[in-house]
Formats: C-alpha cells, sequence, structure tokens
C-alpha cells in the first residue's frame, strides 16, 4: 500500500441474547453478507476466523481514518441486521466474561485444523478478539526502525485498547488479559529482535525450515511486516466496542508511523528500547491498563501511562493534520480522561455485586455501546 495508507481488519463475536453465551453462528451470517458484500476494490470484506463464534470485518485500504471507518460502519450496520435475523447480538470485547472454549466450534479449514493440532488446549483456549491496523511503508529499509519504534509504545495501544478483564466468569486483576492469552501461543507475543530487513527474511525462513510455521502469516507477533501488502501491522489491542476506539486507535497507529517516516525523512534515528523494557512494559499495561507506571527511554525513565498519553497525541496533533485524523486521534485523549472498556466492565461487575448476573450485565451493557456506536 502507499506511504500511510491504512487498512482495519476488526474482530467481534457472536452473543445469545438469552444465556449471553457465545453463540456459533458466524457461517449462516458470513454467507449472507458475503453475498450482499461481494469482494471489490474499495469495499470493506466480513470473513471467518478460528472460531465459529466470530465475525472478523475488513476495512479496504485508504489514505482518511475516517474513510476507512465509514465503510466498515455501513458493513457493521448490516452485520446487525443479520445478526438480529439469526437471533444473536454483536460484542467487541477482547475476550468473553464466562463462556469457556468447550462450548466453541472450530471453523473447518487446513489452516485453523493445523493451528489446533499443534497449539492443542492452549489453541482452543484462544476465546480472544483483537483490532489490527495495517499502515503502509514506502521504504522497505525503514520497516524494521519503525517496528522498533512501535513496540516502545505498545503499552499505550494495551491501555487504550483493554477490554478483557475478565476469563471463565473469574475478573483476573488485569485490563487485557487476552495479552498475555495470545502470548501463550509458540508463534506469538513480542517479535523477534532483529536489526535489518535481511535479518527478518532470516528469521521467517528459519521458523518456515524448522515447522514452527508454514507461511509468514502464522509469526503472529504483535507488531510484524506484511510483506504482501507493503505494510506494517499493529497487534497489540484488544477488541473494540465502538467505532470511536476503533478509529482513535487506527488514527494512533497511522500517526505514529507517518511520524517515523518524517523522522526517518530528516535523518534521524528512531527510539529503540531494550528487549527486557518492552517486556515489562507489556505486562505492566495489561495488568494496570491506564493506570501503569511505563518505561518510556532508554535510561530507565519511568511515568504515569495516564500522562505519557496527553504528550503522545500533543505531539502527533500537526501529522494528525495532514492526514486528516484530527477528531479521531482527540479521541485517544478522551478515552485516557474518561476510562476504557475494562474500566466500563468492571463497573458495571462491582456496581452489581460480582455475580453470575453481573457478568451477563456486562455483555448486555457492551453490545449495548457496539450498537449504539454503529447506528448512531
Amino acid at each position: 500500500m502507499p506511504r500511510s495508507t491504512l487498512g482495519i481488519e476488526w474482530e467481534l463475536a457472536l452473543v445469545d441474547p438469552t444465556s449471553r453465551s457465545l453463540a456459533n453462528v458466524a457461517p449462516p451470517i458470513l454467507a449472507e453478507l458475503e453475498r450482499r458484500w461481494p469482494q471489490s476494490p474499495g469495499a470493506p470484506q466480513a470473513t471467518s476466523e478460528l472460531l465459529q463464534n466470530t465475525v472478523e470485518l475488513v476495512s479496504a485500504p485508504h489514505r482518511r481514518v475516517r474513510e476507512a471507518i465509514g465503510g466498515l460502519r455501513l458493513l457493521a450496520a448490516d452485520l446487525l441486521d443479520q445478526a438480529k435475523a439469526h437471533g444473536v447480538r454483536v460484542i467487541g470485547t477482547g475476550s468473553h466474561p464466562f463462556s469457556r472454549w468447550e462450548d466453541q466450534l472450530i471453523t473447518p479449514g487446513e489452516r485453523y485444523g493445523r493451528f489446533v493440532e499443534r497449539t492443542q488446549w492452549w489453541g482452543r483456549n484462544m476465546l480472544i478478539w483483537g483490532v489490527h491496523v495495517h499502515v503502509g511503508i514506502d521504504r522497505r529499509e525503514r520497516v524494521i526502525p519503525t517496528l522498533h519504534t512501535l513496540l516502545t509504545y505498545q503499552p499505550v495501544f494495551q491501555a487504550l485498547s483493554a477490554s478483557s478483564p475478565f476469563w471463565a466468569g473469574e475478573a483476573t486483576g488485569y485490563r487485557s488479559n487476552r495479552t498475555l492469552m495470545f502470548q501463550q501461543l509458540p508463534s506469538a507475543g513480542l517479535p523477534a529482535h532483529v536489526e535489518s530487513w535481511e535479518d527478518f527474511e532470516r528469521v521467517i525462513e528459519d521458523l518456515t525450515r524448522t515447522g514452527v510455521i508454514a507461511e509468514p502469516t502464522e509469526a503472529r507477533w504483535d507488531v510484524r511486516p506484511a510483506p504482501r501488502w507493503g505494510t506494517i501491522e499493529v497487534r497489540f489491542c484488544d477488541g473494540s466496542s465502538s467505532l470511536e476506539t476503533l478509529g482513535a486507535l487506527a488514527a494512533l497507529t497511522q500517526c505514529l508511523v507517518e511520524d517515523c517516516a518524517r523522522r526517518l525523512d530528516r535523518g534521524e534515528t528512531l527510539l529503540l528500547l531494550p528487549p527486557w523494557f518492552a517486556r515489562e512494559n507489556k505486562w505492566r499495561a495489561a495488568r494496570f491498563g491506564l493506570d501503569a507506571e511505563v518505561i518510556y527511554d532508554e535510561a530507565g525513565s519511568q511515568a504515569r501511562l495516564r500522562d505519557r498519553v496527553s504528550v503522545l497525541v500533543d505531539r502527533l496533533a500537526p501529522v494528525a493534520a495532514d492526514l486528516g485524523c484530527v477528531e479521531e486521534l482527540e479521541q485517544v485523549a478522551r478515552i485516557a480522561e474518561t476510562g476504557t472498556s475494562a474500566d466500563r466492565q468492571l463497573e458495571t461487575y462491582s456496581r452489581l455485586g460480582g455475580t453470575r448476573d453481573a457478568l451477563r450485565a456486562v455483555v448486555d451493557s457492551e453490545a449495548d455501546v457496539f450498537e449504539r456506536s454503529v447506528r448512531g
């Protein structure tokens, strides 16, 4: 994709409105959506995922966040109609409050079958949903420096998107439990530390040759190059309950990648945190969300993540103006002020006494948030 063009992948879960459990009804819904939204340039698409309780909405490439979100809004509205016709609702959280893996159906196909066969219990436990944002990079030699810089902002993305505080009916104590679940997979988590594009190619070749992955997209790193598309793909984020949050995360990604490009244009050296700092930041953000203290430079300087967000938004404001996503980037600051989906879920759970009914209310609340954001 051309420089700073972006695409968005939004994973969503289907739930039964009576039991509030996950519902394995994606195949007929997807069949109808694929009939109504045939593949064509510039149009979003609905696709399957590992589990039959999941629908993924994928935008076409766009230069403006607003355009990508606009297309996804239309497709999400159609998804809501199809979900209603099949007797289910839609949520966009990073995990489900209480459903368990034993009740879920795997989507047929060689790729998913191979995944479950290899990963077994951990693979079947992947009841998680996320947001992935691709941004175009115009020069191959810029990919790895940009990847390193994005890793320094991983805690920001994780904290802003946090929406998975529950697992199998239990409050985990983490704002993003999805983050720690996903990294249990052998090819997921922080990317391999590489210094150049040639290093990256050697790592992918080694992983393929030794059977760790069957093809490059099975390197499910938190941020990764996507050679097929000419992009870097940011995969830090929990699922988004609303289009507003989705747009904020997309704008932050696009602005940061473009900011890296401009710094490289000026001959600057991009920030690289030691891997052990990046690993610690990832854990802190998953555990504490926006209240985490994070390490933000090579010297080990620390600050409250919530404060770092406001500094970052101010710094990226000129880039956002040039990219036409000022309003979406400002939503990042609003999330930092008002709280995340995880905060909202925990408040509902606590207010209603921490019971099974409280968990059902969390599902209802997140389904309502999704529907309001799509319907307007």
